[in-house]
């Protein structure tokens, strides 16, 4: 059985690697530390498709070091033992350390990441992990401190097209077919910067040539038909899933809960991972909902800690109610609005200095430079305010904070008013 044209493509060597200049091209970090057979244990983060297990094959050839590889969707902590003692049994006295490939490694419980750190601190083996999900949250500190972190990226489009011209040419079944690129927009459109996906659109697209025998013309009308045909519903590593995702948190800025829960449906039913809804939860709750409904933040991150515990199947009827609650909730980006202008005057003035009179005074040298000199403790006034500048010169009486109209923020405002009357440019309630 011929494997499929992703697998017979696989590149072998990293002159035949496509993409990642910033890594392993001439002078890159990767690279170097590949060239000098030191690669020390290290994550691939990265979308789907852009090389992540290709890379730690070629590492692994090019080091002539054994290779282990392990999925953390079928693997336990007593595969991870069982493959440990045997690395442990090919390592001699004078050899580097065989390396350990862990397939989406974020899946991993921390049970199953605590039994890596003694073999990645000993160096019983070299540790290379492939995560589609930030590292930051998903791979436990201890064994995050042991490893470097490499950013892989999309491919771009002259990468894309060269796979295709290169698959064309080279690969033993497609370069016997009578096939001819006319357009390459649908086949990288559909591919979503996905090298694997590319391959697979390719390989549906000239199994027309393959069997009609007569010469193929592959044009953007020709892949969109042929994709549209036969291709699933939704595919949770390529276009769909962010152009889903996106429908979702718009269907949730826009109020309308059935719309929420549909996208909220077709994502599970895609097999979506419920850590990456309830995330997409947690911020559309801060950036859509906000101080029209502070509770809003509070429904997202306990949904968001409850589909962790119980887990599918019934975590979707938590992401339900949380959807719905969302999408019901008045809207309000005024948070989202403050900090872009705060971050934006901090470009634009440069990090300015604290105020003296709101400068920690924590020093006998400090007092006598008048650090904390004239500042008014709000506590010791009426209705616990004193009017005082917060902000520093060159800032002084800036707007970043409008309240919006809603109930709540209204109160918000009359409270702002009452205080700083119109200093902030409040709006009347």
């Amino acid at each position: 059985m011929i494997a499929p044209l992703a697998e017979r493509m696989r590149p072998r060597t990293l002159d035949d690697y496509v993409g990642q200049e910033h890594l392993v091209g001439p002078g890159a970090v990767l690279r170097k530390a590949i060239e000098s057979g030191r690669v020390p244990s290290f994550i691939l983060w990265g979308p789907p498709g852009t090389g992540k297990t290709t890379l730690a094959q070629i590492i692994a050839h090019t080091l002539e070091r054994p290779f282990f590889a392990l999925s953390a969707i079928n693997s336990g902590v007593k595969d991870v033992r069982d493959t440990i003692e045997k690395a442990r049994k090919q390592q001699f006295f004078d050899r580097p350390s065989p390396i350990l490939f862990i397939d989406e490694i974020h899946r991993f419980s921390k049970s199953q990441q605590d039994s890596l750190l003694g073999a990645v601190e000993r160096g019983i083996v070299t540790l290379i992990g492939a995560t589609t999900e930030n590292p930051s949250f998903e791979v436990i500190p201890a064994l995050l401190s042991r490893c470097q972190v490499y950013v892989l990226e999309h491919l771009n489009r002259d990468q894309l097209v060269l796979l295709v011209d290169r698959a064309l040419a080279r690969d033993e079944v497609l370069r016997k077919l009578p096939v001819e690129v006319r357009e390459y927009d649908a086949l990288l459109r559909f591919s979503g910067g996905d090298a694997r996906k590319l391959y697979n659109v390719l390989e549906l697209v000239c199994q027309q040539a393959a069997e009609g025998g007569a010469p193929l013309v592959i044009t953007n009308e020709l892949v969109t038909r042929v994709v549209q045909e036969q291709t699933a519903f939704y595919d949770k590593g390529g276009e769909q899933h962010y152009d889903i995702a996106s429908a979702f948190i718009k269907s949730i800025r826009g109020s309308d809960p059935n719309a929420a829960v549909y996208w909220l449906a077709r994502m599970i039913e895609g097999g979506e991972d419920v850590k990456f809804i309830a995330r997409r939860l947690v911020i559309s709750a801060a950036e859509d909902i906000g101080l029209a409904n502070p509770n809003a933040l509070l429904m997202a991150t306990t949904a968001a800690q409850a589909v962790q515990f119980v887990g599918l199947p019934e975590a979707r009827i938590i992401l339900s109610e949380a959807a719905i609650y969302l999408a019901s909730s008045p809207k309000s980006n005024s948070a989202y609005v403050a900090i872009n202008e705060a971050q934006k005057a901090v470009r634009d003035h440069g990090p300015a200095p604290v105020p003296l009179h709101l400068r920690n005074a924590s020093t006998r040298l400090m007092k006598q430079l008048d650090y904390g000199k004239d500042y008014r403790y709000s506590h010791d006034y009426e209705g616990h305010f004193a009017e005082q500048e917060y902000l520093p010169k060159g800032l002084e009486g800036s707007t970043f904070y409008r309240p919006a109209d809603n109930a709540h923020e209204r109160r918000l405002a009359e409270y702002l008013r009452r205080l700083w009357k119109d200093k902030y440019g409040t709006r009347d309630a």
